[in-house]
């Protein structure tokens, strides 16, 4: 790799993607660039927003590869017996697992209530109070924070421990990803001052303990790639199936759509064999199996940030892969 072209690349991101705060980017396995900025090093984790729910996407299919979960058509509801259905509440009782994946879940809103859940008590019970509704199950309709959030407490109980226990057992331990801790939010205050504190490690829990499953997780550029990496190896990790191959090929591939973007289960699928991770502010897993590529982005929130993907394919895929 030429150190011009290296230096041309870092001048890219101080000039347009300044909210850059590392880059990882791997091609067969090897690491080919690994750049920190922001007073961020290799051992800074930062808060990757909706990467949170990929990553979660790896936990279900680890769950249903142990028969832990036996089938992504079982309803929602089957999960939550002491939940009351409201009189005349059809809909919500059609709702499935896969529903939840997929992006494809109705709800009672056309814009998401995020500061009620930021604020909930009992952000699953909301979020199942605001499930169904006059919508039909089947058509796209993004649930950022909410809904997606229901999975984690489907997780526990179809495993019977904790997301955070689960997934350290079968995920972050053999990955070498260190998600240490839960964290408890008590005010907004120290939500903004969590969020932006490099030192922070671990996960964010709901009032009842419940790792967020559509945000909140923190990791770093590297512990993002082994991720991306698993994924392009077929879910063996040092000789170890961790997801098994029918799982990546299906949460990989086109599920649902929204517009001319493809969902999986809660990955981006981008086309031409490449699917990501997508988390607000720029935060990125990017995976093309066919160049045996993973590009993995942390970044800090700006609102609108500039597109990462368009960046990845034009500029730096072409960089790395001769």
């Amino acid at each position: 790799m030429m150190q011009k072209e290296i230096q041309g690349l870092e001048q890219t991101i101080h000039s347009q993607y300044s909210n850059i705060a590392g880059m990882v980017v791997q091609k067969n396995g090897k690491t080919l660039y690994e750049g920190y900025l922001n007073g961020y090093t290799a051992g800074n984790a930062a808060h990757v927003y909706s990467v949170t729910k990929s990553v979660f996407s790896v936990l279900i299919g680890i769950a249903v590869d142990r028969g832990d979960l036996e089938s992504l058509d079982r309803k929602v509801l089957d999960f939550f017996p002491d939940y009351a259905v409201k009189t005349g509440e059809r809909t919500i009782q059609k709702v499935t697992i896969r529903n939840l994946l997929t992006m494809t879940a109705p709800y009672k809103y056309d814009t998401e209530p995020y500061e009620m859940f930021f604020a909930s008590q009992n952000p699953i019970r909301d979020a199942l109070d605001l499930l169904g509704g006059e919508k039909p199950v089947g058509e796209f309709h993004y649930s950022a924070i909410g809904g997606t959030h229901i999975l984690s407490g489907i997780l526990a109980k179809a495993t019977g421990k904790s997301v955070l226990a689960f997934a350290a057992e079968h995920l972050f331990a053999p990955l070498g990803i260190s998600v240490l801790q839960s964290i408890t939010l008590k005010s907004a205050e120290e939500h903004f001052a969590v969020m932006n504190d490099r030192n922070t490690r671990g996960w964010v829990v709901d009032p009842q303990g419940n790792s967020m499953a559509s945000w909140g997780l923190f990791l770093t550029p590297a512990e993002m790639a082994a991720i991306g990496q698993l994924y392009l190896d077929g879910g063996t990790w040092n000789g170890k199936q961790i997801v098994s191959k029918k799982w990546i090929a299906e949460s990989t591939r086109e599920q649902s759509r929204w517009g001319n973007l493809a969902y999986g289960y809660l990955w981006w699928v981008i086309g031409e064999g490449c699917f990501a991770a997508l988390g607000d502010g720029g935060n990125v897993i990017y995976v093309n199996p066919k160049k045996g590529m993973v590009i993995a982005i942390v970044s800090l929130f700006v609102p609108d940030a500039k597109d990462r993907i368009e960046w990845i394919k034009r500029e730096i895929e072409p960089m790395f892969e001769g």
